[in-house]
Order: C-alpha cells, then sequence, then structure tokens
C-alpha cells in the first residue's frame, strides 16, 4: 500500500513539471499570453508587415502595452489589416502612430506605438492610419547590390597602377 501511495505522489509531480515546461516553452515562443487586463480593439493597415504574427507585442517605450489579435489581407486596398487587442489602463491620442520593429537584428516582430499630441484618445473600434511597414532585410539587400552595380567598377588611380 505504501509503494502505491509514493507512485501516485511521483507521477503527480511529473505531471505538474511536464505542464510547467509547456507553460514556459509557450510563454517563450511568444505563443501564449495570460493577461487578465480588460482590453479594447483597434486596427492599423500596413503596407508590409514583414514576419509580424498575431500575438506580437505592441510596446510603447519598450513596455507591452497590448497584443496583436488578428492579421488579414484587405483586397480593396492590398494592404495587411491588423487588429490590435489594447489594454484598457493605456489610452493613447487619435494622432498616435504605429511602427513594425524588430527585436535585435533578426529577432521578432513587434508593433512600437508612438503618442501623438492630440487630446482625444482613441477609442474601441478606431483605426490608426499613420503606420510604417516593416523593414525586410532582403530588400535592403537587394537595394545595396543593385546601388553597388549602377556605380560601376571602382575606378583606379593611374598613378598608382604597376608597370
Amino acid at each position: 500500500m505504501e509503494r502505491n501511495k509514493n507512485d501516485v505522489w511521483v507521477g503527480l509531480f511529473v505531471l505538474i513539471g511536464a505542464a510547467a515546461l509547456v507553460f514556459l516553452a509557450l510563454q517563450a515562443a511568444n505563443l501564449l499570453s495570460l493577461s487578465f487586463q480588460s482590453t479594447y480593439a483597434l486596427a492599423a493597415k500596413f503596407d508590409n508587415i514583414g514576419g509580424l504574427k498575431p500575438g506580437a507585442a505592441v510596446k510603447s517605450a519598450g513596455v507591452v502595452v497590448g497584443r496583436v489579435e488578428s492579421i488579414t489581407f484587405d483586397d480593396k486596398s492590398f494592404q495587411a489589416r491588423v487588429g490590435l487587442a489594447m489594454e484598457n489602463r493605456y489610452q493613447f491620442p487619435k494622432d498616435s502612430s504605429l511602427k513594425i520593429l524588430t527585436s535585435g537584428l533578426l529577432g521578432e516582430q513587434y508593433i512600437g506605438i508612438e503618442a501623438g499630441a492630440d487630446d482625444k484618445p482613441l477609442a474601441a473600434g478606431d483605426t490608426i492610419t499613420t503606420t510604417q511597414s516593416a523593414v525586410v532585410l532582403e530588400n535592403l539587400i537587394g537595394q545595396f547590390l543593385y546601388n553597388k552595380a549602377a556605380e560601376g567598377p571602382p575606378a583606379t588611380n593611374p598613378g598608382t597602377q604597376k608597370k
């Protein structure tokens, strides 16, 4: 009987440990966000969202103030429509702007919100029109190579050539 009781406790301990590991893995991968704060919905349109994913953070001054709730394609304007869930305790002016930023050189992408100067705050259902799209590394490299090719071969100084 004593052995069965120990087996139950060991099994329970293993299950709790496995659940804790799954929870930590989901938190680290930004696939799970536990927030019990009430939120309000905003929308924004971007020309290019890069690698932005639902669940990504919305940050202001480095503080998480909301999350990306959904990403859809608007076939009328040919832009990405991003739905945001902002925490009620953070209110931003109507003329605030959004940028898609990257943590580090090749890190995950998030949305940065810069507060404007308007007296009226954003309300649930508002659409933010002042946005800056993601910087795509492949486009930057392609533009750099194209500019280098357009310059032509490097010119040599005739006085420094070997005879």
